[in-house]
């Protein structure tokens, strides 16, 4: 890159820096989409994950991630899916529903809103089920300070 005749120099190199730091690294691709769905009937929301071009029902929609990608871990988060979302109509019919990019950062920017359901994305992941990070173990009941507890009861005292 030539610097342009009257641009001081310190200026050339801060600008031909800042054009090399906005380069972005290729997104990752991992082969697995994290979903959350909301059933309005119930109340319930689950989270669900579906391998890449698999096809997951929830209700009656069926759910299909073509891409799920993150960015590597010195960039900023930013979790992307291109999915296509289905509806089983009561004819027994299948009706497109969304055909787009979902946004994990901006559920409401493009998630499905059906009257049922809906439907958004949350993570992607390098594999499918639980993360392989162990959980830490539960930890017993905590007692209340103030309860007292009864001594084990002695065999040789006889019971009244």
């Amino acid at each position: 890159m030539r610097r342009p005749a009257g641009l001081p120099i310190a200026v050339f190199a801060l600008l031909s820096g800042m054009a090399a730091a906005a380069v972005a690294a290729e997104p990752l691709n991992n082969p697995v989409a994290v979903f959350s769905g909301l059933d309005k009937l119930t109340g319930r929301i689950i989270s669900f994950d579906v391998l890449i071009d698999e096809t997951v029902q929830f209700g009656a929609l069926q759910v299909t991630p073509r891409v799920c990608h993150t960015r590597p871990p010195t960039e900023p988060a930013q979790i992307t899916s291109f999915v296509e979302v289905d509806e089983i109509t009561l004819a027994n019919e299948i009706q497109r529903l969304f055909t787009g990019w979902m946004f994990a950062a901006s559920p409401g920017l493009h998630a499905v809103e059906h009257p049922v359901y809906d439907v958004w994305l949350v993570d992607c992941k390098t594999q499918m089920g639980p993360e392989s990070e162990a959980e830490p173990e539960p930890e017993a009941p905590a007692r209340d300070a103030g309860e007292e507890t009864a001594p084990p009861p002695d065999e040789d005292t006889p019971e009244d």
